[in-house]
């Protein structure tokens, strides 16, 4: 029978890429142990690349995945965002934020173009531009050519080159921005808020008690994130700067009277000086692998 430690070499790698084609990391490990079933029950120990096997075959398991999502998203109330992956800053020494890892994340911006993507083409990019599968491999797990392949691929990328929302993935600028931003709101300061909110900046919320429609231009986010900003300084709420799929954002916590905590995580794309999108995620089914209520951060 074929050994667990042969495919768990593999499983990050294979985690990566399911994640970025599905924007949810319970699917992607749901699809990897899938791709585990598979390749135990297929016995192949002589396989020349194991990776390139197990690679096409997860991109299979989550093309069929995609192509039934497609039919759950439209019946989906409001708007969808991908589930985030959030971790918490040490406390203490160094900015923890430039000691992480950058080359297996993934922005949740980009995940969000993403998902505006055909299943076939969000599988193509993800393997070719991103884990630099080559496109007779790509057009096997499509079941498609290799002309074909080549042209989904094309198309995602003109697609994320026009439709994705502007994102430096600098911290140093993040660290500005992000603060700069937090005084002004704090402050009500509405003008404060326009110097570092693009001009085309939306706001959008993914869960039952968000806003149903995305919210556009500079003047009504500024008026909209002071208000959210104004309500956080209630007593019980609690705001604690995170990591959000690699970027700097933050978690609040409400404990509501029941007892209960209610949750956002939001993250920001930050381009040129200015916040040009902001993501709150408040669905709880999206923020279960946040952690317990945050104990301290920002009041």
């Amino acid at each position: 029978m074929v050994q667990a430690d042969g495919f768990e070499d593999h499983r990050d790698h294979l985690l990566g890429v399911a994640y970025r084609m599905l924007g949810s990391w319970a699917e992607a490990e749901d699809a990897v142990q899938e791709a585990w079933l598979r390749y135990a029950a297929s016995r192949p120990d002589d396989l020349a690349d194991p990776r390139g096997w197990l690679t096409t075959v997860t991109a299979r398991i989550c093309l069929d995945v995609l192509r039934s999502a497609r039919v759950r998203r439209e019946s989906y109330v409001g708007q969808w965002l991908p589930e985030p992956v959030v971790s918490r800053l040490p406390a203490g020494g160094p900015d923890p934020a430039d000691r992480v890892a950058r080359t297996d994340e993934v922005s949740l911006a980009l995940l969000v173009v993403l998902d505006r993507l055909g299943p076939e083409q969000r599988v193509a990019f993800v393997l070719h531009d991103v884990f630099a599968v080559p496109f007779e491999e790509i057009a096997a797990a499509l079941g498609t050519s290799v002309p074909a392949a080549r042209q989904l691929a094309s198309r995602a990328r003109r697609a994320v080159a026009d439709g994705g929302v502007r994102h430096d993935r600098d911290r140093a600028q993040q660290r500005r921005v992000l603060a700069a931003f937090l005084d002004a709101a704090e402050r009500g300061d509405i003008d404060g808020l326009l110097a570092v909110l693009a001009p085309d900046i939306v706001v959008i919320g993914d869960g039952a008690t968000a806003t149903r429609t995305p919210v556009t231009g500079a003047l009504r986010v500024a008026r909209f994130l002071a208000n959210l900003v104004r309500q956080s300084r209630r007593p019980g709420i609690t705001v604690e700067p995170v990591l959000v799929n690699g970027d700097l954002g933050l978690l609040v916590d409400q404990r509501l009277p029941d007892g209960t905590v209610q949750r956002v995580v939001t993250a920001f794309a930050v381009a040129d000086g200015q916040i040009t999108a902001v993501f709150n995620q408040l669905n709880p089914e999206k923020l279960t692998r946040t952690g317990p209520p945050a104990g301290g951060g920002l009041r």
